[in-house]
């Protein structure tokens, strides 16, 4: 396989159909690093909103360092993934405090950020410094497999490593930069996951996976069935216009407000509910349900979340010790916090922000 013709094929493609997009137009490894971590795992037209308020926001890396993770979170909002929220406020202070605010120019200093794995560190060193490293990610996988007709599973360790390899080999050492944008776009665009367009595709000629009629059977992965069901129950707890919430400490919601969780073994339904209250010897006597919320079922990597919200009108909050860092907040103040993205839901599409 001539490679060397490929390369061209690919950079000719991409000279006509690539997005306009503004991390393309600036080698500043600040901008590159933020749109990075922003787009792990979320859509392009999902992800620029938020990298134009982040830009808009923290316009240096200063910025970003000196706001309160609170404020972060808070523009992350409905993103999802809020550890890279979380990694990339940490990284951010690292920047600061241990290069001076300058973004460091080597691959291995970049990896030691944090939340930058090798895919990211490849991705900003070569799009800012024009550093000789491939990336890998998602896209990539699809057209390398497709083309060179490789069944190794993607999500193995030997795959990985071999994948690498192609990548690497195939890179284009003259224009880095350039040759990893665009084969990560050739990917999402045109060698997409499901029915490409492989009659008119400009690689068509050398794809073994076409020749072989094996495109929808690549890339190939292994079938990994964990998933965790998980049943909360968050307490809406309101009085004179005032609600309980909490900070969590810990988890993938860390940093983020909730209602105060009771996580039980199964779905409860209401008698169930008053049941497990007086079990966790909660005062179910001086608290009034009002209603129960079902939130539609919320899909993590490897979990599923069965959640209700149960608001009740209370006539005291006491015995309330099990339960940490619980604060009363005026139901107005909730639009200003950073809840996790179903609650943020929930709380709009009821209105329960707006005064009784």
């Amino acid at each position: 396989m001539d490679l060397a013709s490929l390369r061209v094929k690919l950079h000719d493609w991409y000279k006509w159909n690539k997005r306009d997009l503004p991390w393309r137009k600036t080698n500043d490894p600040y901008r590159i690093w933020l749109s990075e971590i922003i787009l792990q795992q979320t859509r392009v037209n999902q992800g620029l909103p938020y990298y134009n308020k982040f830009i808009a926001n923290y316009p240096e890396v200063k910025d970003l360092a000196n706001a309160p993770q609170e404020k972060v979170l808070k523009d992350w909002e409905g993103l999802g993934y809020y550890s890279r929220a979380r990694n990339m406020h940490h990284s951010a202070k690292q920047l600061v405090d241990e290069f001076g605010g300058e973004f460091p120019s080597t691959l291995s200093e970049i990896k030691s950020l944090k939340g930058v794995g090798d895919y990211t560190a490849a991705a900003i060193a070569s799009f800012a410094f024009n550093i000789n490293a491939a990336v890998l990610d998602g896209n990539v996988f699809r057209f390398l497999s497709r083309l060179f007709g490789e069944n190794t599973p993607i999500n193995s360790t030997k795959g990985k490593k071999l994948f690498q390899k192609l990548a690497d080999d195939f890179l284009n050492p003259k224009d880095p930069a350039t040759h990893n944008q665009a084969i990560m776009e050739f990917g999402a665009q045109f060698c997409v996951p499901k029915n490409p367009a492989c009659a008119d595709c400009v690689f068509n000629d050398a794809c073994i996976a076409f020749k072989n009629e094996l495109v929808n059977q690549l890339p190939f992965k292994e079938k990994k069935t964990y998933d965790r069901k998980r049943y909360l129950n968050y307490l809406f707890l309101e009085k004179d216009e005032n609600v309980m919430v909490q900070k969590r400490a810990t988890g993938i919601w860390q940093g983020l407000y909730q209602f105060p969780l009771l996580e039980s073994e199964s779905i409860l339904e209401e008698d169930g509910l008053q049941d497990y209250l007086f079990e966790q010897n909660l005062p179910v006597e001086l608290w009034s349900l009002n209603r129960v919320y079902t939130l539609p079922l919320h899909k993590l990597s490897h979990q599923s979340l069965f959640i209700k919200v149960w608001y009740f009108k209370a006539l005291e909050f006491n015995k309330l010790d099990s339960f940490e860092a619980l604060e009363l907040l005026p139901i107005s103040a909730l639009d200003n916090l950073a809840f996790p993205r179903p609650l943020r839901k929930f709380l709009d599409e009821k209105q329960l922000t707006l005064p009784f």
